[in-house]
């Protein structure tokens, strides 16, 4: 593999990059998001009216769990959280975090009544939003599960070094890892311009053997999975190595990777965390339901890509506004796509939380804490299903 240290980068202006990021299960962040939701699946499982918004905090050897829970469920908070870090992979006191001997500290308390008479109602089409917020969806053709490239790219590297790492097979490799992939959209076909990779590894261990898997097993692998070019810039572990990682090498909080959680910077993101907050949180249904009807947009031919914006207020069940942004690429006015959604798709969060049942999941919540919320080729996701295109399609029609 060529020695990449001192490499310099060409950002002339003749091209038109474009990067995101992507972190594993094991990066500090994720570990809170996965414990978060990991409870929130534990308490919708006994109690599916519960009311949940738990925040998390890691440092070495240690995990702070917050937040208000409101259910009649008995819940055993630690051992949840021991075994997502379990099965992350923190299992010795040398990788200084070890679900066996960190200590937890629950702070959880009763969510309060003033926020809960805004949401409980006997008809849930008048249940109101959990709070107040903005929120975005959006979709692009220019992928197969309509999402932007570098963040569907990015995910991939991690998701994937981390099943091999799983595996046995992705010597020397820890929990801990970082993806970025940077795309060249001047070009045509459009190409990777630079892949790198931050994976975190025992002391002892092969630099060179480290680093050539990593590009011939993981890199090019999944390029040529998306049928991209092999020829891009490689950065692997630019700062020399990667011991300490994890915990022990840096804090992490819930909600801190909100846009690896969405598009990759592809869209604006309204800035609320989705992980352990129960579907009456518009932060998380809202932007699940804005996705799906960009996605469907998408699908249907509206646009090449469309962002649509939902706000709401505490207590209220109706979204205050509905906005949409194609980017110059539709086929139809800004007043027809309006009228389109307005028919079609119902945004009130009790109507979403029926639609896509997000109190009784087919799916674990904590299985999108890592990896993304969106265009997950591995898990079914309700606000991902294609099964309002022929409508829209009907309604363009008239």
């Amino acid at each position: 593999m060529p020695e990449m240290k001192g490499e310099v980068l060409d950002m002339s202006d003749s091209k038109i990059l474009f990067t995101s990021e992507s972190v594993s299960e094991g990066h500090p962040d994720k570990i809170c998001d996965q414990v978060a939701d990991a409870i929130l699946d534990a308490v919708l499982a006994k109690d599916h009216q519960a009311y949940v918004a738990v925040e998390c905090f890691v440092t070495k050897q240690f995990l702070l769990i917050g937040g208000e829970v409101h259910t009649n469920a008995t819940i055993d908070y630690e051992n949840i959280a021991r075994a997502v870090i379990k099965d992350i992979g923190y299992d010795k006191d040398e990788l200084g975090f070890n679900y066996k001997t960190l200590k937890i500290l629950n702070m959880i308390q009763d969510q309060s009544s003033d926020i809960r008479q805004g949401v409980e109602k006997k008809n849930y089409l008048e249940e109101g939003a959990g709070d107040q917020g903005i929120m975005f969806g959006y979709a692009t053709d220019e992928t197969e599960g309509y999402m932007p490239l570098p963040i569907t790219m990015a995910h991939k590297l991690v998701r994937y070094a981390t099943k091999l790492r799983k595996e046995g097979v992705f010597k020397y490799s820890r929990p801990d890892m970082k993806s970025q992939v940077t795309i060249d959209y001047s070009s045509n076909p459009i190409r990777i311009d630079t892949i790198l990779m931050s994976c975190q590894h025992d002391p002892d261990y092969d630099e060179k053997e480290f680093k050539s898997f990593i590009h011939e097993k993981i890199m090019k692998k999944v390029a040529l999975d998306f049928g991209m070019n092999t020829d891009f810039k490689v950065l692997i572990n630019p700062t020399g190595k990667f011991v300490i990682g994890g915990p022990a090498g840096d804090t992490g909080l819930t909600g801190r990777k909100i846009i690896v959680d969405t598009y990759g910077g592809s869209a604006r993101h309204g800035g609320g965390s989705f992980s352990g907050k129960d579907p009456s949180k518009v932060d998380r249904s809202g932007a699940y339901m804005a996705r799906y009807i960009a996605k469907n947009l998408v699908a249907a031919g509206v646009a090449k890509r469309m962002e649509i914006q939902l706000s709401y207020a505490i207590g209220k069940a109706e979204p205050l506004s509905i906005n949409i942004s194609t980017f110059k690429t539709s086929n139809y006015s800004d007043e027809k796509i309006l009228d389109v959604i307005n028919k079609v798709f119902d945004c009130r969060p009790g109507a979403i939380i029926k639609k896509f049942n997000l109190r009784y999941p087919t799916f674990k919540y904590r299985d999108l804490a890592a990896y993304g919320h969106f265009g997950r080729p591995d898990i079914d996701l309700p606000w991902e299903k294609l099964d309002e295109v022929d409508t829209i399609k009907k309604l363009l029609k008239d």
